[in-house]
């Protein structure tokens, strides 16, 4: 019994020696990185009193820590920054689909602003910014080496007003300025029509109004159309959709899924990883859908095109997109002030991130630049044009016996149709381009 005594106090005592060896080290490491941060602290506030102190003119030191926190913020990735109470307001306002500017998303990219896409239906898509445009200069103002959000108060004014952009854009010989009149931004998340036979959803943004607006639609235009039977496939269009809200591109997903992963997010701490997943219920009802995407189609039109890649539901067509990959946690602050901070990276289904790589389509078809000179020429001269004319239109000649007057109808209405796609093809390219892939796929289906 003495010597199990023993033995037991022996091992004890080892045990505490070897806890001792590691925890030592380790213990040590951490003071000293404690120790580092107080110092850096130290010297933040001693640089902070040295400005207060000795800067040629008086600072105003809530502008100073504002800009210092800001500063913070911005150098972990371009997501991330500091929101003032009234940028916090504006981002709310914004998210429930209304607010005042130009209509253009942007990001920093080596110093300058960049147009991930304008907004449809605002002052910069009708002055033609596009997808990919630098922003060089505001009403002749340098925006290099200002922050996102410097930049950004720079764009902002009164509703009415005018501001000159220098833009630069791949292409073209030299930079080019652009006048805007500013305007209130009432966003239309989602507009609805029928081209044919296919149902066109046009989402241009995801706010809370969203998958409201893309359900209500989608119903009325099918009811249009006479029923599901006869609508042979559904386009989602998310080209240059700067993205916005998770929770409406999980549900927008959702309306084309019964099954299955939609997203996953993962974080810093793998205990802080969420999943979600599709309920049952497929709006469409399994028909055959196109998503149209772009490099203007950023972070959630990626979740969701990803998805619907993932999982063969959708074929893909357009250019590679944005790629965002990234999710950004906003939370407020002391002052009613808020923080964007980036939490966590978002993975498809089958486990890929889009981080900087984008989603790659399954067809690529590129939007064909417009030269509306050329446009402008080419139905002058068709307008200069003979007539053309066919057997049915020489005196005397005879009729087609073969057919009935229901026949001869509906051969006409496949002929306007055909006249439609033909006119739709030079406005929209890659919308034609679905839109043929959908009546392609209908003509292989049997008739039921």
């Amino acid at each position: 019994m003495r010597n199990f005594v023993m033995a037991a106090v022996a091992g004890t005592l080892a045990g505490a020696v070897a806890t001792t060896q590691i925890a030592g080290p380790l213990l040590a490491q951490e003071s000293a990185r404690q120790s580092n941060v107080y110092e850096q602290l130290d010297l933040f506030g001693d640089i902070f009193e040295r400005i207060r102190a000795q800067y040629v003119e008086d600072v105003d030191e809530a502008d100073l820590i504002e800009a210092a926190i800001n500063g913070m913020l911005t150098s972990l990735d371009p997501h991330s920054s500091y929101l003032s109470p009234k940028d916090a307001n504006d981002m709310r306002v914004q998210t429930r689909g209304e607010f005042g500017g130009l209509g253009i998303e942007v990001t920093q990219e080596e110093g300058f602003v960049k147009v991930v896409s304008p907004i449809d239906d605002t002052p910069a898509d009708a002055a033609g910014i596009e997808a990919g445009d630098f922003i060089t200069h505001v009403d002749g103002e340098s925006v290099l080496g200002l922050n996102l959000d410097q930049a950004v108060e720079m764009m902002r004014g009164p509703v009415g007003s005018e501001i000159i952009i220098t833009v630069v854009r791949e292409g073209a010989d030299e930079p080019f300025d652009v006048s805007i009149i500013r305007d209130t931004i009432k966003l239309t998340a989602v507009r609805t029509r029928a081209e044919g036979d296919t149902v066109v959803m046009r989402v241009s943004t995801f706010n809370d109004q969203t998958y409201p607006n893309l359900a209500e639609g989608l119903a009325e235009t099918v009811e249009e159309l006479g029923g599901m039977d006869q609508v042979n496939g559904f386009v989602l269009d998310l080209r240059n959709n700067p993205g916005g809200l998770l929770t409406q591109a999980i549900k927008v997903s959702d309306a084309f899924l019964d099954a299955g992963e939609i997203v996953s997010t993962r974080g810093r701490d793998p205990q802080d990883g969420e999943r979600y997943n599709a309920t049952d219920g497929d709006l469409t009802q399994g028909k055959p859908l196109v998503v149209l995407i772009n490099g203007g189609s950023a972070s959630a039109s990626e979740i969701v095109a990803g998805a619907l890649q993932d999982h063969r539901r959708a074929i893909i067509v357009g250019t590679k997109s944005f790629g965002k990959g990234s999710v950004q946690t906003v939370m407020p602050l002391r002052g009613d002030g808020a923080m964007r901070l980036t939490t966590s990276r978002y993975y498809t289904p089958s486990g890929r991130s889009i981080q900087a790589l984008g989603v790659a389509p399954d067809i690529f078809v590129e939007q064909p630049p417009r030269d509306l000179e050329a446009e402008a020429a080419a139905a002058e001269e068709e307008g200069a044009d003979r007539p053309r004319r066919s057997e049915a239109d020489l005196r005397n000649s005879l009729n087609n016996d073969s057919l009935t007057e229901d026949e001869q109808r509906q051969i006409e209405e496949d002929r306007t149709r055909v006249e439609e796609a033909a006119k739709l093809r030079e406005d929209d390219y890659q919308l034609a381009y679905a839109i043929d892939i959908l009546r392609g796929l209908s003509a292989l289906v049997p008739a039921q």
